[in-house]
């Protein structure tokens, strides 16, 4: 929740004009709960997609997560209807693989094509899997934190919102 990609990405929402949520998962700092391998991370999402549709009947509603919490929220969009997704340097391969169903909604993967976390081939061979799958923009010389690339980053995923919602 204070990474500075999950800040960039909460910003350019906030840049876009949308509510903007952030939280912990459970097990994380002081949240209830231990670590649950992504299942009861998952659940932890859809609360709060369920708490933030609870406040804010209109509008549209994103998701976007960096690294596990992208991977838990492509799991999220693929089970709750929602308007869009963005997922950076998502972890999909440990957490998202293996879904039976991928999210319907406008899709943007960001990823570093110098991650050393989540390797760019593994997130390229996992979303060609997925038909029609997600849009893809690879960063050239970009880690998993975007180091120096925060704007970049920003600038982009509002490009993509703004490019989709113009579309609806």
């Amino acid at each position: 929740m204070h990474n500075k990609v999950a800040h960039t990405l909460a910003r350019a929402f906030l840049r876009l004009g949308f509510q903007v949520l952030r939280f912990n998962f459970r097990g994380t700092e002081a949240s209830d709960g231990v670590y649950d391998e992504g299942v009861g991370e998952l659940d932890d999402a859809l609360a709060a997609m369920d708490w933030m549709r609870a406040r804010q009947a209109q509008g549209p509603v994103w998701l976007a997560g960096f690294s596990f919490g992208a991977a838990i929220a492509v799991r999220a969009a693929a089970a709750s209807e929602v308007d869009g997704l963005v997922s950076v340097a998502p972890a999909v391969y440990r957490f998202a693989s293996g879904l039976t169903t991928q999210p319907r909604c406008p899709w943007l993967i960001v990823q570093g094509d110098e991650d050393e976390l989540v390797a760019v081939d593994e997130t390229i061979e996992w979303m060609n899997s997925l038909e029609p799958g997600p849009e893809l923009l690879v960063l050239p010389g970009a880690e998993h934190f975007f180091h120096g690339r925060l704007v970049e980053l920003r600038d982009a995923v509002m490009k993509f919102v703004v490019n989709k919602q113009a579309l609806d």
